[in-house]
């Protein structure tokens, strides 16, 4: 199959379309906690953070779906605005059956010049899902919550991983019907728009206060207190791999940081586990 093509549109358009999960967050089966849980899940510094960025997203993904053209392109971003959008209700539903204290949220609004935008939230999706997939699983090996409330999130986490595929796809095809298909540029620009979401990233990371940092790689130390680098990233990479491994292989995947953090796993074997140890200590 060609990138760029007819048929790679479609396969990517209709995978993605065909994959969708209906359901509504108000009615998922949200079990009773006791107050340990109770106190644990209140105590996340990152429910207002997430629950921003799941607003921002449906906002902004479901403006940019009006103003493309291609049909079968339309309805698949338009889908994917709806299910930002249903992420937010399902973290609001959250938050108010389990009574997490947050501050009154403002209106969303939607930005004019909107398609750097969504690019842009695109490129940030998938570096934050390859670390929410450590989170996520770090969280339900430390066995802190019934398991019937990973159940509820699982399914949420494959839903990104299916945003974040068909994105790959979709910016690969436009830069092709853009003229700019011509491999080491498209790789160029690439890298860019990765650098420059990494960037807000670290940006954020730099924050003082908690509650405004980037979720999904915040507050590992809540549930397990001898995390290590090592660890951390051998993890995001077989949960990385697990749920990518559901997709036609004919589809495009993120690389970036699945390739990153194997080159920093093999350096991290190459250093003695004294050394090692200190700079775990000194990173934490």
């Amino acid at each position: 199959m060609k990138l760029g093509s007819v048929e790679h549109k479609e396969l990517f358009c209709q995978s993605f379309m065909e994959s969708y999960r209906e359901y509504e967050p108000e009615n998922l089966p949200w079990p009773d906690l006791d107050d340990t849980a109770l106190t644990l899940l209140r105590s996340i510094p990152f429910w207002d953070k997430a629950l921003d960025t799941e607003r921002q997203a449906g906002v902004v993904v479901s403006g940019y779906a009006t103003m493309v053209n291609d049909p079968i392109l339309q309805n698949a971003i338009a889908l994917q605005g709806k299910e930002e959008l249903r992420h937010a209700r399902l973290l609001q539903t959250l938050i108010d059956r389990y009574d997490i204290q947050i501050p009154e949220r403002q209106p969303i609004e939607v930005p004019q010049n909107i398609e750097p935008v969504f690019t842009r939230f695109g490129f940030e999706e998938c570096l934050d899902t390859f670390f929410a997939y450590g989170l996520f699983a770090i969280a339900r090996e430390a066995n802190v919550f019934p398991e019937s409330i990973f159940t509820i999130f699982d399914p949420i986490i494959d839903e990104e991983t299916r945003h974040i595929v068909f994105f790959v796809n979709w910016f690969t095809y436009t830069q092709i019907h853009r003229g700019q298909g011509f491999t080491p540029l498209r790789s160029v620009k690439t890298l860019w728009h990765y650098g420059k979401a990494l960037s807000n990233l670290i940006a954020v990371f730099g924050n003082d206060d908690p509650s405004k940092t980037g979720f999904a790689v915040t507050g590992t130390d809540i549930f397990t207190k001898d995390l290590t680098i090592k660890k951390f990233l051998s993890i995001c990479l077989s949960e990385n791999q697990r749920r990518m491994s559901k997709y036609d292989p004919r589809l495009l995947q993120p690389q970036l940081l699945p390739r990153l953090a194997s080159i920093a796993l093999r350096i991290l074997e190459l250093i003695p586990k004294r050394k090692l140890e200190t700079v775990e200590r000194a990173s934490a």
